[in-house]
């Protein structure tokens, strides 16, 4: 037997924007535990997409987390001596993990010079519909649809 799940932690809300999902996005970005420089480089990049698109900052951030996040996924599953990607779908929770975790890692492969510019255009990037985080995503659904007959594999 497997022990028992463990208890689901709740967030605190952000202090600027009161929102639990930002909070979950600065805990994604921040590294060794420098939170308060996470939170200065989203709510800097939030105003860097402000002045970009001159529209509120945290509407276009939802608009590109909810344009990335996937609704499939595949997951590799043995059957027979054979290794098969069965599609699945993705439980609520970890869609939005997987979107944020993307939307990050392409901020920090682009070429601006600093983690907040890089970060405002991810994010304006996939509140367009493009950016190689939105490209993630459908390459994901692409190869959920391309392996859609072994979906009678599904556990």
């Amino acid at each position: 037997m497997r022990k028992a799940k463990p208890k689901k932690r709740y967030l605190l809300p952000d202090p600027k924007f009161k929102d639990t999902l930002v909070t979950r996005f600065v805990n994604n970005l921040m590294m060794e535990g420098k939170k308060s420089l996470a939170y200065n480089i989203f709510y800097d990049a939030i105003e860097i997409v402000e002045r970009k698109t001159s529209e509120n900052g945290l509407e276009v951030w939802k608009r590109c987390l909810s344009n990335v996040t996937p609704s499939v996924e595949v997951k590799s599953r043995r059957v027979g001596g054979a290794n098969f990607q069965v599609p699945t779908e993705v439980r609520p929770e970890r869609k939005i993990s997987l979107g944020i975790k993307w939307l990050i890692a392409y901020a920090r492969k682009r070429n601006e010079k600093s983690m907040k510019e890089k970060l405002a255009g991810e994010i304006i990037a996939a509140s367009k519909g493009e950016g190689a985080a939105v490209k993630k995503k459908d390459d994901t659904h692409r190869m959920a649809e391309a392996n859609k007959a072994f979906s009678h594999f599904r556990f």
